[in-house]
């Protein structure tokens, strides 16, 4: 048999974020979240899938209007606790058509139908009395149910509400549906798998392949990034060239190059959202700090590349990679001198030349006329630039819910901590990998496969604290 689909109700106030936390928790962000109270008026159930298999549905629901008055109806109708479940009932079917009670019995359809309850309290606010006609309520419906606190902003009243909650729910966590880290609504889940008998197996298989999911993402975010990579290390355009001293035909090439590497870096970024089910994610660049300025501003790399001292070094690996091959063509006879001085060029090259950060080359043709070049970049900071930005992207949309309806901002500094935190012998072997995709060499799928291990390695170890909600 089958095991039942579980089904949960996202119940409580008005305007308490309940449609928040059913974005986070579906994944969803067609979700309608506006701060005007009263802006569900209708249930909507949101299903949760995995490569097309429902794990659970999400209800949102309008929020309680006159939740007194119907535990007044209630009461006088009942005459033990044994018929609670059966008063709520004909409660729902006799006032269903009456305007006074529309949300209350919208919002308790779905719970007789066997949804779960999901009460949500905003925990910036005080406790009322007012609140225990809504959770007694949900108590003789018999589902099984927690409470949630919603962090809308500080959860200051939490105490107040820890002693009146515990009364009526088995289990009550503090949850902010706009911050909620993966591990947190994983925690929801589990935790809920425990009031059912029904539900644990289903919703700790819902964990499992939640968190499956969440590792597939990630090695293919991080695979289209290093492919992405790559295609722009090895780019470049050609052009015919009437005049090669036309400087402004040359200054136009080199212009259209570069916006031709930024789509193809915001085809990359679209990529890596889709991942994650972001559609239509608006991304604000301008958040790096340099509001002017673009991937090829000087500070732009400053930012997300290596440091001084990183980029000399590593100008020189990359150097002594290029003057390998003047000791393999001499024989060994120079005595790796080669690799001496091209060490010493690479890393002057890699700091100074960092202005001159699109080449160009004119070539004349056997029919008359010239060939404009423009690219590939071989500037040794490039690739690291490309690279600290992608990962950032990755870092922010991997850590962001689907309640967040702001534009996406990359923040400036975490570029380069990402960037100076590999190990030297890593960012050596990195720096290999982009020295030959840069000269055109092919990249060998193990060393694609490197590059993708060290991308989820740094987003995994480098999590955003300033983003996590934590219990009082």
């Amino acid at each position: 048999m089958e095991a039942q689909i579980p089904v949960f109700a996202i119940v409580g106030h008005p305007n308490k974020g309940k449609s928040s936390i059913v974005s986070t928790l579906a994944q969803d962000s067609s979700v309608s979240i506006s701060p005007l109270s009263g802006t569900t008026v209708h249930c909507r159930t949101y299903p949760m899938q995995v490569d097309g298999k429902e794990l659970y549905r999400l209800v949102d629901t309008p929020g309680f209007q006159r939740a007194r008055a119907a535990m007044d109806w209630m009461q006088r109708h009942s005459t033990s606790a044994s018929d609670h479940v059966e008063v709520v009932r004909n409660f729902v079917e006799k006032q269903r058509n009456h305007q006074h009670f529309i949300s209350e019995c919208e919002l308790l359809t779905p719970i007789l139908a066997g949804a779960g309850i999901l009460y949500v309290i905003d925990g910036s606010i005080p406790y009322g009395p007012e609140y225990d006609a809504e959770m007694e309520i949900l108590r003789w419906t018999g589902q099984p149910s927690m409470a949630l606190i919603n962090q809308i902003g500080k959860a200051e009243f939490f105490e107040q509400w820890q002693q009146p909650l515990s009364q009526y729910f088995k289990i009550v966590r503090v949850f902010n549906a706009q911050t909620a880290s993966f591990d947190r609504q994983i925690q929801l889940l589990t935790g809920f798998s425990e009031l059912s008998d029904d539900w644990h197996q289903p919703l700790q298989q819902a964990a499992d392949q939640l968190q499956a999911q969440r590792r597939q993402r990630m090695n293919l975010s991080a695979r289209c990034i290093t492919e992405g990579l790559v295609n722009m290390l090895q780019a470049s355009e050609t052009s015919n060239l009437g005049n090669k001293d036309d400087q402004m035909e040359i200054d136009k090439a080199a212009e259209e190059f570069q916006q031709k590497l930024i789509r193809m870096e915001n085809r990359m970024r679209s990529e890596v959202e889709s991942y994650f089910n972001y559609h239509r994610l608006e991304r604000e660049e301008a958040a790096l700090g340099i509001a002017s300025e673009d991937l090829f501003s000087e500070r732009t790399w400053k930012i997300f590349g290596l440091s001084r001292d990183q980029l000399v070094t590593t100008g020189m690996i990359g150097g002594a990679a290029g003057g390998s091959l003047l000791d393999l063509g001499s024989g060994g006879l120079t005595m790796f001198l080669g690799s001496g001085l091209g060490a010493i060029i690479g890393g002057a090259s890699a700091w100074f030349g960092a202005k001159k950060l699109i080449g160009t080359r004119i070539l004349g043709l056997p029919m008359g006329g010239h060939q404009l070049v423009v690219g590939p970049i071989t500037n040794l900071n490039f690739p690291w630039v490309l690279f600290g930005r992608a990962v950032t992207h990755l870092q922010l949309v991997s850590q962001r819910t689907h309640a967040m309806r702001d534009q996406l901002q990359i923040i400036h500094s975490t570029g380069s901590d990402i960037v100076s935190g590999i190990p030297s012998a890593q960012r050596r072997e990195i720096q290999r990998i982009f020295t030959g995709a840069a000269k055109g060499h092919a990249v060998k799928e193990e060393e694609l496969s490197r590059l993708v291990e060290v991308i989820v390695s740094l987003v995994a170890k480098n999590p955003d604290s300033s983003k996590r909600d934590e219990s009082p």
